[in-house]
C-alpha cells in the first residue's frame, strides 16, 4: 500500500450533480453531507447542482444531464446498490462503490460471509425477525441491529439484567423486520479508511456525555464524541486494523472511498480480540465525519478530498 495520498487530480469533469437527502432513515445526515460536498466542489471550480433524491431521480438527471454524480446518499436506496443501478443504466459516471459491492457491504450478514474467508475477523451473529429476536437469541450482552441500515440507526445493546429487554427489541421496529443479533464486543471503537489504494491512519472514537456506544448522537451531534488520531493502541493492533481495512475493502469489491469500523477488547480480563463490525461504502461528509478528518491528517484539504472522489468516478464500478 502507498505511504501517502497522491496529489489531488486536476479537474476534468465540469458539471457535478450532488445526490443527497433521499428516502432512508439517514436522510437528515445525507443532506448535511451533500451540502458540505456541494459547497466544497463549488470552491474547487465545479458547476454543481444539488438534487434532493426522490423516486423521480431518473427524470431529474435526464433533465439536467450532469457530467458526473457525487453520491452523498446514506442508507437504503443510496448505499445498497439501487441508485448505483440507476446511474449505470443511464451511463452517468458516479462516485464510491458499484452495484454489487454496495449491496454486499450494506447487508451485514452477506458482508461477513465475504470478509471472513478473506481473513477479516467478524463476530458471531444470527438473522432473525424482530419478534423472534425478543427471545434472547444469544446470551447477553449482545447487539440487535437492522441488517441493512447504517449510522447506528435502530441499534440496541441488550445487557445482562436489562429490564424488559423484549419490549425494547419489539419497540425498535415492525415485528417482521429482519435484524441481526450479534455478540457484543466490549472495549474500544476504532475506524480506518481506504482512499483509492491508500490506507489511512486509525482513529479511536470515544463517545462523550455518558453515551453507551458510538450511536447516532455520538456520530453527528457536536461534542457527541472525541476522536483520538492516531489511536493510542499497540503497534501490532494498529497494523492489523490497517491490514484488515484494506482486505475488507478489496474482498467486497469496494471502489473510491470506504471506511471499516472495529471493536478491540482490551478491557481488564478481556479477550484481546479485534473484530470488524462493518464496512461503510458511503462514509459521512459532515462536520463531525471521520473520513475528512483522516484525509486532513494525511495532508488533504476537504476540497482536495471531494475533488479526488469526483475525478475517480466512473461507470462499471
Amino acid at each position: 500500500m502507498p505511504d501517502k495520498l497522491p496529489a489531488a487530480p486536476p479537474r476534468t469533469f465540469g458539471h457535478v450533480a450532488v445526490l443527497m437527502g433521499g428516502l432512508s432513515a439517514e436522510r437528515a445526515v445525507s443532506l448535511r453531507s451533500g451540502e458540505a460536498v456541494a459547497a466544497a466542489l463549488e470552491g474547487e471550480g465545479y458547476r454543481v447542482t444539488r438534487i434532493d433524491v426522490g423516486r423521480d431521480i431518473a427524470r431529474r438527471l435526464d433533465e439536467i444531464r450532469p457530467d458526473v454524480c457525487f453520491n452523498a446518499l446514506h442508507g437504503c436506496f443510496g448505499e445498497d446498490g439501487l441508485i448505483q443501478g440507476v446511474l449505470e443504466t443511464m451511463a452517468i459516471p458516479y462516485t464510491h462503490s458499484g452495484v454489487l459491492a454496495s449491496a454486499l457491504a450494506m447487508h451485514k450478514e452477506k458482508a461477513k460471509a465475504i470478509m471472513k474467508p478473506a481473513g477479516v475477523p467478524v463476530a458471531e451473529a444470527k438473522l432473525l425477525s424482530r419478534a423472534d429476536a425478543a427471545a434472547h437469541a444469544l446470551p447477553p450482552p449482545y447487539v440487535v441491529k437492522p441488517v441493512d441500515e447504517g449510522s447506528s440507526v435502530g441499534v440496541l445493546i441488550i445487557r445482562a439484567g436489562t429490564n424488559d429487554w423484549a419490549k425494547l427489541i419489539r419497540d425498535g421496529g415492525p415485528a417482521e423486520q429482519i435484524v441481526m443479533v450479534e455478540r457484543f464486543i466490549p472495549g474500544r471503537e476504532l475506524t480506518c479508511a481506504v482512499i483509492g489504494d491508500f490506507v489511512t491512519e486509525v482513529i479511536e472514537i470515544v463517545p462523550e456525555k455518558g453515551l453507551a456506544f458510538y450511536d447516532f448522537e455520538a456520530k453527528y451531534a457536536p461534542g457527541g464524541s472525541r476522536h483520538e488520531l492516531p489511536a493510542d493502541i499497540l503497534p501490532d493492533v494498529y497494523r492489523l486494523i490497517r491490514k484488515y481495512t484494506l482486505a475488507a475493502h478489496a474482498s467486497l469489491g469496494c471502489r473510491g472511498v470506504s471506511r471499516a469500523d472495529f471493536r478491540f477488547d482490551d478491557t481488564a480480563g478481556g479477550t484481546g480480540e479485534l473484530i470488524c463490525l462493518e464496512v461503510n461504502t458511503q462514509p459521512g461528509m459532515t462536520g463531525t465525519s471521520l473520513v475528512p478528518e483522516l484525509a486532513a491528517y494525511a495532508g488533504w484539504s476537504f476540497g482536495e478530498l471531494v475533488r479526488w472522489i469526483v475525478e475517480d468516478a466512473s461507470c462499471s464500478r
